[in-house]
Parts: structure tokens; C-alpha cells; sequence
């Protein structure tokens, strides 16, 4: 959510001393991971409200080509074991360029989603959303994503 390092080193001091000082009051009704997600997320919403910094951008892209193109290209039977093992790291490489180019809670929500592998049970625990909600707000945060990189990126050159 944050993209300054110095700014997410000091958010991660904060964190820590606020799950420090809480973790007497953990009952136990989620699990750990959430309970401290939960404090993240709203340390860095406070902060991002502090900065004026809008954590959702509502701008509507169109794109033309689907990403299941380039997934297509990667395993396609064309390619060697190696050409696929690197188009897989350099795409790896570039989707996380652009997935840090999206709006902090479309960030948020795909990072939990995809990375963290939590469900959206877990991931409304923590952004305090509707799962509604949520379902839609990671399918506008995939679109925007597949957008960006077929604007940005040729799929030959991936």
C-alpha cells in the first residue's frame, strides 16, 4: 500500500509496537495473521489518509487483448523448458512492477488474494469489506492490471 521504503520501514516499527501493545486484548476469534493484518491495513489507510493519498482510483481503461494470451505464449509448445522457466521470471518480474503501480487498496486485495492465498473471509476481516464487495473490487484490480500491461508491454516482448 505504501511505496516509499522509509515510509513502510516506519509503518512497520508502528505496527509492530501497536500488535505489541494489543496482543493482550487477541482473543482469538480470527486467526494471528489476520488480527495483525487487520492493524496493518488500518495503520496504513490512517497514513495514506494523513498524506491525502487516494487509496482507490475509479478510472476505467479499456484493453483489447486478454492475458490468457501471453500465459498462452509462455507454455506454448513453441518455447524450450528454459525459454518458458524465463519468460516466466521476467513476466513474474514485470507483473509485480505493475501490480505496484495500481491503487493501494487494489494493491491490498490482490496481494492477499494471490500471494498471501488468504480467502475473502479473511481479506474482509481485514479491509473491513463486504465480500461483494471485495469480489468486485479484485475484478476491477485485474482488469486494470491486465490493461496496464497490454498497454504498456508488447505481447511479443513477453
Amino acid at each position: 500500500m505504501i511505496k516509499t521504503q522509509e515510509d513502510r520501514e516506519d509503518l512497520a516499527q508502528e505496527v509492530y509496537l501497536k500488535v505489541f501493545d494489543k496482543l493482550a486484548s487477541f482473543k482469538f476469534n480470527s486467526k494471528l495473521s489476520t488480527w495483525v493484518g487487520t492493524i496493518t491495513y488500518n495503520t496504513c489507510l490512517k497514513f495514506l489518509e494523513k498524506k491525502k493519498i487516494p487509496i482507490l482510483d475509479v478510472t476505467n481503461k479499456e484493453g483489447a487483448e486478454s492475458w490468457d494470451m501471453l500465459e498462452s505464449k509462455a507454455l506454448g509448445s513453441d518455447y524450450s523448458p528454459i525459454e518458458s522457466y524465463i519468460f516466466k521470471k521476467e513476466s513474474g518480474q514485470v507483473l509485480a512492477s505493475e501490480i505496484e503501480k495500481l491503487p493501494p487498496l487494489y494493491k491490498t486485495i490482490i496481494t492477499l488474494y494471490h500471494n498471501e492465498e488468504m480467502s475473502y473471509r479473511e481479506i474482509g476481516e481485514i479491509t473491513n469489506l463486504p465480500e461483494g464487495t471485495l469480489k468486485n473490487y479484485l475484478y476491477r484490480a485485474r482488469k486494470q492490471l491486465r490493461e496496464s500491461l497490454l498497454l504498456n508491454y508488447n505481447i511479443e516482448d513477453l
